[in-house]
């Protein structure tokens, strides 16, 4: 049944529509001082499969069982299924029937089902970024909305939306939304106060507009390519096949696995250096056992210290263990090479080595260290959680989603990962002192953080810093192996001032806001309630008591 809709005006009540949803979820935001999340407003009523990545997102943070998962999951699918049904009959093209209202509705309501399947191995990688931080699962979780985007968007609009290629019209509309919400998320953590409803309902009017394109280019355009092919479900299994190959990937990208020999243990240091120094790997990083170059300065090892007080070759499996655990080998290295040199100590720290850093600082203060360095340190890591296996709590379903992805990926793996590792989990532990204290200032200790770039994508809106900085055009990971890099940190620790941010910096932390996570509020989880930490997400300040 199709019914004639040209004498309606629905201009109106579509941007209405679009705009509403968005609004009322930043003034509830906004009203709860929950600033970190209130960049995801405007996905309320994106174009799919935005959309559905934004309920998502929500939903696998802000459960807590089985059944509460059930529940809400039951929730989205309906409330976006009609929600979607709504956006579509009012966007339809004027000159054309569109279908009847029930054909809408059930059509819409399959569409959200089979975007939340398709969508949930991404947006539980999505949390997984959230508990580390770690910019790759950040940019691994949001490709795929790129790639299916133009397929579903036919899906709630017509018959056979599965065949053919869609439009270049229909990619042209789904990226313009991508765009527009990145924007958007931008303008209003830079915007004050009760000004972000207003932002957040000029983008759901934008929405609305980009409806009314995307609808009327899925229902004009008839395939020329692939018309027989079953094109649409070809691309949704590659695009989960995908999921279960972005972890190893990123694994390549974002540590410093394997060999590593930055300039610190290569050449001897200047004379015009105090320190002895130590210098930390990230992980699943390896050592040889080979020394480095001068005498005064040692790597940390994971397997910690001979009979003689001297590191240990390690292996990357050695890496996983609990930073605790990491930082009271440190304190032993550091006290060990203390003696030797008679120096002070300053330490130099990559990725998980910055955290052993951060937690040896603050678990065992007092010693020897007078400088540490943070090479691509996790910003704000923590703000996720999932309980440990055959547990209850938030982030349950999330957990387990992680949990089946890593068991794949092991299988083409020499050394198996999981979200359960050591590692992760005293990160997750400790989410309040993470999430909080990694770049602020230690009393007695020198301190400087060497932020890449593209790191910028991890920090969530507002303050990430207090301590000095130099942001440099990078990827996550090999700071400490460039040379520029290096005789920066060698001005360091020679005494001179040290601090070159950059301001394109917070550009980016600004846009990649919206399509982070939503962090789990702290005093939400019974775990992390009892904690003197104050909570970033809620105030946008860190380094502050509760």
């Amino acid at each position: 049944m199709h019914v004639n809709m040209t004498d309606r005006p629905r201009g109106p009540a579509l941007l209405l529509l679009a705009a509403v949803p968005p609004m009322v979820e930043m003034g509830a935001l906004v009203g709860l001082r929950f600033f970190a999340a209130q960049p995801l407003a405007p996905q309320a009523t994106a174009v799919w499969p935005y959309d559905s990545y934004h309920d998502l997102r929500w939903l696998l943070v802000y459960h807590n069982s089985w059944e509460t998962f059930a529940l809400g999951l039951v929730v989205a699918v309906v409330v976006r299924g009609v929600l979607s049904a709504g956006l579509t009959a009012l966007a339809w093209p004027d000159e054309l029937d569109r279908p009847s209202w029930r054909w809408l509705v059930r059509r819409n309501l399959e569409v959200a089902g089979i975007a939340i399947l398709i969508i949930s191995p991404w947006a539980a990688i999505s949390v997984a970024f959230s508990a580390v931080a770690l910019s790759w699962y950040l940019f691994a979780s949001v490709v795929p909305m790129l790639l299916i985007a133009p397929f579903l968007q036919r899906a709630g609009v017509v018959q056979h939306w599965w065949r053919g290629l869609p439009s270049v019209g229909l990619l042209g509309w789904s990226v313009l939304n991508f765009l527009v919400l990145t924007l958007a998320s931008a303008v209003i953590v830079s915007v004050p106060g009760w000004s972000r409803v207003i932002v957040a309902g000029l983008a759901g009017v934008v929405n609305g507009l980009l409806w009314r394109r995307t609808v009327r280019a899925a229902v004009r355009h008839e395939p020329t390519r692939l018309v027989r092919v079953p094109v649409a479900p070809i691309a949704i299994v590659v695009t989960m096949v995908a999921a279960v190959g972005a972890p190893p990937l990123i694994g390549l990208a974002s540590g410093t696995t394997g060999a590593w020999t930055p300039p610190f243990l290569k050449r001897p240091l200047p004379e015009k250096v105090p320190y002895a120094v130590v210098v930390l790997a990230g992980f699943e990083s390896s050592w040889d056992g080979q020394p480095p170059v001068d005498p005064r300065v040692e790597r940390f090892s994971y397997a910690g210290l001979d009979a003689s007080g001297r590191p240990l070759a390690y292996r990357p499996e050695d890496t996983h263990r609990s930073l605790d655990s990491s930082a009271a080998l440190l304190d032993a290295q550091v006290d060990a090479l203390h003696r030797r040199t008679g120096r002070p100590v300053a330490l130099a720290g990559e990725s998980e080595g910055a955290l052993v850093i951060r937690t040896y600082l603050d678990k065992l203060p007092g010693g020897p260290v007078a400088a540490a360095m943070l090479f691509s340190p996790l910003i704000w890591p923590g703000r996720a959680y999932y309980p440990p296996p055959w547990h209850e709590g938030w982030g349950l379903v999330a957990g387990w989603e992680l949990r089946a992805i890593a068991a794949v990926t092991n299988l083409v793996k020499e050394v198996d990962t999981g979200p359960d590792e050591l590692f992760i989990r005293s990160v997750i532990a400790e989410a309040p002192f993470y999430r909080n204290r990694i770049l602020c200032p230690v009393p007695g200790v020198r301190m400087i953080a060497f932020l890449p770039l593209i790191g910028a994508a991890e920090a969530p809106p507002g303050e990430y810093t207090r301590v000095p900085v130099v942001e440099v055009p990078a990827l996550h990971g090999g700071l400490l192996g460039r040379g520029d890099v290096y005789e920066q940190a060698v001005a360091f620790l020679a005494g001179e001032p040290v601090d070159q941010p950059l301001r394109v910096y917070e550009v980016v932390q600004r846009l990649s806001a919206a399509w982070q996570a939503p962090p789990l509020v702290l005093d939400v989880n019974p775990i992390w309630s009892a904690g003197r930490e104050g909570d970033p997400a809620l105030s946008g300040r860190i380094c502050e008591a509760r």
